[in-house]
């Protein structure tokens, strides 16, 4: 079976389980477990900030991110793809009261004009004022699109001049860096807070680290306990996180290759299916008409896919499956879809 789910489906590998075996522990409530500190103070540089805090998943980060930023009553604004908006189960409304307004774009790709004409700004008494904007890059249900530096730059300007915070959900941050060039810094300094998870591409098997300010960064940690999010001995897994940041970070855009290889294969016998030149990181989007039974056919022929909705179906390739499964997997899937067409 090729899983091409998700990239959170990776499994840690010898040498990052010999890590964590390995790593010394102490009781982080306490502040006290000595690899978790070196993680966040590792973190901390590479995202270019004074500070992180190690989350057990990438959506108690944002959720986090944006409560350090949002009183309740206040509001977000995200892209209508928005993960936060999308995948986190209403948590930001639900917990902390946080309201959101969306902005439409062509696969989750930021416009800075279209964020900036939808600030509330000195609302008195009768409107629900801006408190934060959130961007995602790479944006996951736009399929893996690299943001624009140049808008995201742009925004970043405007809404520190206006006083509106900015945050950051870097879940596959590791994958627009290596597209563009730029380091994790050049991206993390645009804004007030930002996540990188270490369970996708990065191949840990938990945690993303969420990153802003020393005091921010304390604020959050009390919040984080408030929400049941406090662990003890988890230098284990950060012990993972620390050998993804060595290790695999700098091999991740072998899986940008492999998804182009995959996204290939379909188009030559389905070019209806997927448009090649949309595939800029390691994940692929795939039209076709009954997306659940498509995916069933495909299971029953050894390759797992993802279904996003009624005729959307979504492959990410990840360090678990070689350059060749993936073309073997896209073989695989052009055959279920041209049958089905």
């Amino acid at each position: 079976m090729i899983d091409l789910r998700s990239d959170t489906l990776t499994r840690p590998s010898a040498g990052m389980l010999a890590a964590m075996v390995a790593a010394p522990v102490g009781d982080d409530v306490y502040g006290e477990d000595p690899t978790v500190a070196e993680l966040e103070e590792r973190a901390a540089d590479l995202l270019g900030h004074e500070s992180a805090l190690f989350c057990a998943t990438g959506s108690l980060a944002n959720l986090l991110g944006i409560w350090l930023h949002v009183p309740p009553g206040g509001e977000v604004l995200c892209d209508s793809l928005a993960h936060i908006a999308r995948a986190e189960m209403g948590a930001h409304g639900a917990l902390h009261g946080v309201t959101m307004r969306t902005w439409a774009s062509q696969r989750g790709r930021l416009v800075a004009q279209d964020v900036l004409s939808m600030l509330a700004l000195d609302c008195g008494p009768y409107l629900v004022e801006t408190s934060a904007v959130e961007v995602e890059d790479t944006s996951n249900f736009g399929g893996g699109t690299v943001q624009d530096v140049d808008e995201v730059t742009r925004l970043s300007g405007e809404l520190a001049r206006l006083g509106i915070a900015r945050h950051l959900d870097g879940a596959r941050l590791a994958n627009a860096a290596a597209t563009t060039g730029l380091s994790l810094g050049d991206y993390g300094r645009l804004f007030d807070t930002v996540t990188l998870c270490l369970s996708k591409g990065l191949g840990a098997p938990i945690g993303t680290v969420l990153a802003g300010s020393a005091a921010d960064m304390a604020r959050a940690r009390v919040q984080r306990k408030r929400l049941g999010g406090g662990w003890r001995q988890a230098g284990i897994l950060a012990a993972a996180g620390l050998w993804a940041l060595e290790h695999n970070l700098p091999r991740i855009g072998l899986d940008h290759a492999s998804a182009l290889s995959f996204a290939r294969a379909v188009a030559d016998r389905v070019p209806s299916a997927v448009d090649v030149d949309t595939v800029e990181t390691n994940v692929v989007l795939l039209e076709t008409g009954d997306a659940r039974s498509a995916a069933s056919a495909c299971e029953a022929a050894g390759v797992r896919l993802s279904v996003l909705g009624p005729h959307q179906l979504r492959a990410v390739t990840h360090l678990d499956v070689t350059a060749r499964q993936c073309r073997d997997a896209g073989a695989v899937v052009a055959a279920v879809l041209s049958q089905a067409l």
